[in-house]
């Protein structure tokens, strides 16, 4: 099927559209301290890449503790809320290019999951577990050298009380982010043209 300018059109427009309504500010290096709330130590670049390999041992861990207490959720809950405003870690580069728009918001996720595994490595039905993952961690770390392997944000430390969005605007001059969101925009129209349009050619086909 041939799809018609109009088309194409649509497609760009929705995609400035979502990026122009996104905050001019909305993800920039802070130079503050982080807001109240509980703080999460800085990550290394290098260290993303090792918690990202264990990030799903560490929410298993964290889904079969029954007796958990306010910090435990706060860091649980706000892990699975920053990784969703990353958009699920989904979009390339995210971890290894420090230009992503991506990338930041990458560090708030990782370095929570890492201060969720520290904080249950304290908890009584928890320790043995999460100790046992630590070690691992560390001798993964040790083998890749991850500790030495810096950018611009790993010295940036984070807050349960406050989220870190992606630079919207920096999409623009990622080439990798703005393929997957044009095609994600174009989808989305594609998907909404053949609902639409199918039923609005029906309709004429019957009123004729």
């Amino acid at each position: 099927m041939r799809w018609p300018p109009r088309f194409f059109a649509l497609a760009a427009f929705a995609l400035v559209f979502l990026l122009a309504a996104a905050p001019a500010d909305a993800h920039t290096t802070r130079s503050t301290p982080p807001p109240p709330g509980i703080q999460i130590p800085s990550l290394t670049h290098g260290q993303m890449a090792v918690i990202a390999r264990y990030r799903s041992d560490i929410l298993d861990l964290a889904l079969r503790q029954t007796e958990t207490d306010p910090t435990f959720r706060r860091l649980y809950n706000h892990g699975n809320l920053q990784y969703t405003y990353c958009l699920w870690g989904l979009m390339p580069g995210s971890l290894a290019d420090e230009q992503s728009p991506f990338n930041e918001c990458s560090h708030a996720y990782l370095a929570t999951a890492k201060a969720l595994l520290t904080y249950m490595a304290k908890m009584p039905s928890a320790q043995n577990e999460a100790k046992a993952l630590i070690s691992n961690i560390d001798a993964d770390m040790v083998r890749s050298g991850a500790s030495w392997v810096l950018c611009q944000f790993s010295a940036e430390g984070f807050s349960t009380g406050e989220i870190v969005e992606p630079r919207w605007r920096g999409v623009f001059f990622h080439l990798p982010s703005l393929a997957v969101l044009v095609l994600a925009a174009t989808a989305l129209i594609a998907a909404g043209w053949s609902i639409f349009g199918s039923h609005a050619s029906r309709n004429r086909s019957i009123a004729a």
